[in-house]
């Protein structure tokens, strides 16, 4: 197999070598409705950082691990919040899943279904003020020696 790729459309070669290194970091970018409430869900209610912020335009969200969130104000070309298809972020959990989801639910959080054992991960599904789906996901430590 050759070691050269077109781009897609672009009739530009690339060298698959350095595909890796062409993409490092970003974020998910969730369309909110109302800007003041989702920062204060992200940060207040999930504990995650507000990395950066202008006004009701955007939002940067540090989540930790490389994880990081775009909050966006919907427009006419944007999603709408909460509408099916849009993209689930994960966050993963340094404590026991247990603990995460009862103090989150004790802030108001609701989740869909009860934990889910998944083998080498425990996954909860919740939603954020806009009803865009999240989850928090719980590595077993010897799922994570594995790798």
């Amino acid at each position: 197999m050759s070691e050269r790729n077109e781009a897609a459309g672009s009739g530009l070669g690339r060298d698959r070598r350095y595909s890796a290194h062409m993409i490092k970091g970003g974020n998910a970018t969730i369309y909110v409705s109302d800007m003041d409430r989702s920062v204060q869900f992200y940060t207040e209610i999930l504990g995650l950082r507000l990395a950066f912020r202008a006004g009701n335009h955007w939002a940067g969200i540090d989540a930790g691990g490389g994880l990081q969130l775009g909050l966006h104000p919907a427009g006419p070309r944007s999603p709408v919040p909460g509408t099916p298809g849009a993209i689930t972020v994960g966050f993963g959990v340094d404590e026991p899943i247990e603990k995460v989801v009862s103090t989150l639910e004790s802030h108001g959080v609701l989740f869909h279904g009860s934990i889910i054992d998944d083998g080498p991960v425990k996954l909860a599904f919740f939603t954020d003020p806009d009803g865009n789906e999240l989850y928090l996901a719980e590595e077993r430590a010897e799922a994570r020696n594995d790798l």
